[in-house]
């Protein structure tokens, strides 16, 4: 009795000191909070400890409530998703703008203004759950529309071809691209000896180096970056008459990337960066956004064109199948839990509504099967479809499939068969409503074989680098010679830029020049030679489309005492008129005092707040507080970042001695003394790519 007394007053007093400074315990005496119960709706009386034979004795097995606890630790995770494993995901809308009558019977694309609920999941595909954001990696860009006819899954990329062309070799490109299985490591990049090794042996995956050695798989944010379903897919009209499509998803604040370096540094300050910036986003009400964009064309323009439309390597051009915008998608609403949404959120490829229909591309038709089996593995079995995310919104579930792990629904009757006499509210098959297939006419011999019109695996790669702007080729043979330079094998390095030769011996001269391998290229056979002549495709450049503009991009200003107060809130108040976000970066956590000896609250500290993490600076520093910083290391890196990473810089005068210090040189992106809006309209052009030759390598 003694020492349940001690518990008790010391208990008490950490209640008292939590109330004392502003907070609530978990103590229900007073009323204030629902009472807290078991699973099964039991009311707990102590959740603070365990049933026990005695005060100091054995904890007693009927101790249900520390059984039910641990028992659900132990199983409160699931396995992680072979790829795709690190995601984010957000629920919305799509609404239909240009509706596709005539093309498909699809609800979900027939009706103007209709609105669609959605759950999207981004996510990259080599690092786990663990890793950070913006690493070197493609975007999965998945959606799951809960249509009134069924579940749609767009399953796609936010790059627009892929690195094989038959599902066969899905595995093989995932097993190079994770950490080696003896050590275990290097986790969320490519840059090590398998992937390369085995892209070196893959002519097919030229293509889509290309796309990720660029600009692409370093996206600023979710909100700026495309999507793609990837594959050519039907659309079947009441008619049954099939239209090929691609899907396109378009970002309305516009295409924008990171610099290499800056991602590296980005993943030491933020993993979370691309996270952060989809909830914030969301909880402050700026809604991201995206256009829907149809490519169609019929079976004559497939045949008519240069690649085989099946060939999940290659893409057409919006110059020559443009791209119709049909819908848009709206994402307004964070998730309520992580794990319950975002994590068992079980997107299928087979999942299709009445007017939307398969290809045979052979990479589409391996993923149709291979996602179903995935989920069975990650969420325990046949019934994860019946999990909230997963399941139907606007439609009924109605079928006879029964019981298994996890069921959540009690059907009812004696009838669980097809066709059936004896009830007569049972489910029937609707020929008319029903999904059908597109009756393609199907003949040949059974073979292992890759079609001779997938046979051109640089011609493309050659026409995307052409499409590039001079800054983003410049990024394109940096990040190969990054990449190249952590291969410990020599024979691996020479067989990749010796696919770039195929490809063009210019981009191979350069690549070699990085690494020190100048004349020491060896040739690597091929069937099909590159086409040079296939017009440039701007639309596949990131600063060819680049809008100037700072809505949904973030400003900081650094600060010290004695910074002008009043022109903070002059920044502030413009970049909010803009569309930006705006933080204060001072050298402490409670921010600084201002000339006129007001306190000015700050976002960040100095060293929490380095400028990786905003898209435009400004150094609001009077002279003293330029001194004083110019011998902080925190600071010097914040502005010798922000210039190396090519941002716009705005400066009062009296910040010149820390610029100074940190050798940056005037140019276009440097206004030293400006006003304000002049400052804000340099920064809505981005990035100043006329810097970089100064401040990198240039190969």
């Amino acid at each position: 009795m003694k020492q349940q007394k001690q518990e008790a007053t010391a208990q008490d007093a950490v209640q008292d000191f939590v109330i004392g400074h502003g907070g609530e315990t978990h103590q229900n005496a007073g009323g204030t909070h629902p009472a807290m119960t078991g699973q099964t709706g039991v009311v707990i009386a102590d959740d603070e400890n365990s049933l026990k034979a005695g005060e100091r004795g054995p904890v007693l097995l009927e101790d249900w409530n520390l059984l039910e606890k641990t028992q659900h630790f132990d199983h409160e995770r699931i396995p992680e998703r072979v790829v795709h494993a690190r995601g984010y995901g957000a629920r919305g809308y799509f609404e239909v703008t240009d509706p596709l009558k005539g093309i498909s019977r699809a609800a979900v694309l027939s009706e103007a203004g209709e609105k669609t609920p959605v759950f999207v999941r981004f996510s990259t595909v080599g690092g786990n759950m663990g890793s950070t954001d913006v690493a070197r990696d493609v975007r999965g860009f998945a959606v799951k529309f809960y249509t009134k006819e069924g579940n749609w899954d767009l399953v796609g990329n936010n790059i627009p071809v892929f690195f094989i062309q038959d599902a066969i070799k899905f595995t093989d490109l995932v097993h190079s691209v994770k950490q080696e299985p003896d050590r275990g490591f290097p986790q969320a990049q490519s840059a090590h000896d398998t992937f390369w090794d085995w892209a070196s042996l893959t002519p097919e995956s030229t293509h889509m180096l290309m796309w990720i050695m660029s600009d692409r798989a370093i996206p600023r944010s979710f909100r700026m970056m495309e999507g793609f379903g990837v594959h050519t897919y039907r659309l079947l009209n009441d008619e049954g008459k099939a239209t090929y499509v691609k899907f396109h998803w378009k970002p309305k604040l516009g295409l924008q990337s990171v610099i290499w370096d800056e991602a590296l540094k980005i993943s030491g300050a933020d993993p979370d960066f691309h996270r952060r910036d989809l909830w914030e986003s969301i909880a402050q009400g700026n809604f991201p956004e995206w256009e829907l964009g149809v490519q169609l064309f019929d079976e004559e323009f497939a045949k008519k064109f240069d690649f085989d439309v099946l060939d999940a390597t290659k893409l057409i051009p919006e110059e020559i199948v443009p791209v119709r915008v049909v819908g848009r998608l709206v994402l307004d609403r964070n998730v309520d839990n992580y794990f319950a949404e975002t994590e068992q959120v079980a997107f299928c490829v087979s999942n299709v509504v009445p007017g939307i229909d398969f290809t045979n591309d052979p990479l589409l038709q391996g993923r149709i099967v291979s996602y179903v089996d995935t989920q069975l593995s990650r969420l325990g079995g046949p019934n994860y479809q019946q999990i909230p995310v997963n399941r139907p919104i606007g439609c009924p579930v109605l079928n006879m499939q029964r019981d298994g792990h996890m069921q959540m629904g009690a059907q009812k009757g004696r009838v669980s068969y097809s066709p059936s006499s004896l009830e007569a509210d049972t489910p029937r098959t609707d020929p008319k409503r029903g999904f059908t297939s597109f009756p393609e006419k199907m003949e040949g011999d059974k073979l292992r074989i890759r079609a001779e019109s997938f046979g051109d695996h640089y011609s493309q790669a050659l026409q995307f680098f052409n499409s590039q702007t001079e800054p983003e080729q410049n990024h394109i043979v940096s990040a190969f010679i990054f990449e190249l330079s952590k291969v410990e094998t020599l024979a691996v390095r020479k067989r990749v830029v010796a696919q770039l030769k195929n490809v063009d011996p210019k981009i191979a001269e350069r690549v070699a020049k990085g690494l020190g391998l100048e004349g020491e290229v060896p040739e690597f056979p091929t069937k099909v030679t590159v086409k040079t002549g296939l017009q440039a495709s701007p639309k596949l450049s990131i600063l060819a489309n680049a809008k100037p503009t700072l809505k949904g991009r973030k400003i900081a200003v650094l600060t010290a005492d004695g910074t002008d107060g009043a022109l903070v809130e002059q920044l502030r108040s413009a970049a909010k008129r803009h569309g930006a976000d705006f933080a204060v970066v001072a050298p402490k956590a409670g921010g600084f005092k201002a000339a006129d000896g007001t306190t000015v609250p700050g976002d960040f500290q100095l060293a929490g707040g380095p400028s990786v993490l905003f898209d435009a600076v400004f150094v609001a520093l009077s002279a003293d507080g330029a001194a004083m910083l110019s011998k902080e290391a925190a600071a010097k890196g914040w502005v010798s970042d922000a210039y190396a990473h090519l941002k716009v810089i705005g400066a009062t005068a009296g910040a010149q001695k820390l610029l100074d210090k940190c050798c940056v040189e005037p140019d276009a992106g440097v206004l030293v003394g400006t006003d304000v809006e002049a400052y804000l309209k340099a920064a809505a052009k981005g990035r100043v790519f006329d810097r970089e030759p100064e401040v990198r390598t240039v190969y």
